[in-house]
């Protein structure tokens, strides 16, 4: 169960790392019961005036202001992540720490960012149909060592839990070699 004080200390945890900090597995749930709570405890109470409602009431405007600076925080982590997944096709930290929905979203991004480069590359080379062969986004399920990709290019070594963008032979390898799930299946 979540209390001010617990949101109080994710907030100050998110806020002083650079990394996204994860959350109570069912942290939403239990923030919208608390809220539940602490709405009910003030309607309830008839005396406004009585300093259990004033505290109930400032505890209350507190944690949504708390809720909604977090939920701003990890929105530009998971943004500057976003970023970084699509330049470099690696996306190593983080993921496991995302919520449910931002995963998502950090899935929906990644593949708007793909076809953003598409289409630029599209424009650059006059409208001619772009043959460079699709990325899939993959999860490893174990560690792999260093090894040559299909254009002769070193790449890994990887990490289990790790998410990696790479080539679709390559991850199409991985995947039916049992070392990696595909992640952005359609």
């Amino acid at each position: 169960m979540i209390d001010y004080n617990m949101l109080y200390e994710v907030l100050r945890k998110e806020k002083y790392s650079d990394a996204l900090q994860q959350l109570p597995k069912n942290f939403l749930e239990d923030f919208s019961e608390y809220l539940n709570d602490k709405k009910d405890l003030t309607s309830n109470d008839v005396d406004f005036f009585t300093d259990a409602s004033i505290k109930a009431k400032k505890q209350l405007e507190n944690s949504l202001a708390l809720f909604r600076e977090l939920i701003l925080r990890r929105k530009k982590k998971l943004l500057t992540l976003v970023f970084v997944a699509a330049e470099t096709g690696i996306m190593k930290r983080d993921y496991e720490n995302m919520l449910d929905f931002e995963k998502e979203i950090f899935d929906k991004l990644i593949k708007a960012f793909e076809e953003g480069d598409k289409e630029i590359s599209k424009s650059i080379n006059g409208k001619k149909e772009f043959e460079q062969e699709k990325n899939k986004l993959i999860l490893f399920k174990q560690d792999i060592d260093k090894f040559v990709d299909m254009t002769g290019n070193v790449i890994g070594p990887f990490k289990s839990g790790e998410l990696v963008n790479l080539q679709s032979s390559v991850s199409e390898i991985l995947v039916q070699s049992g070392k990696a799930n595909f992640v952005d299946e359609d």
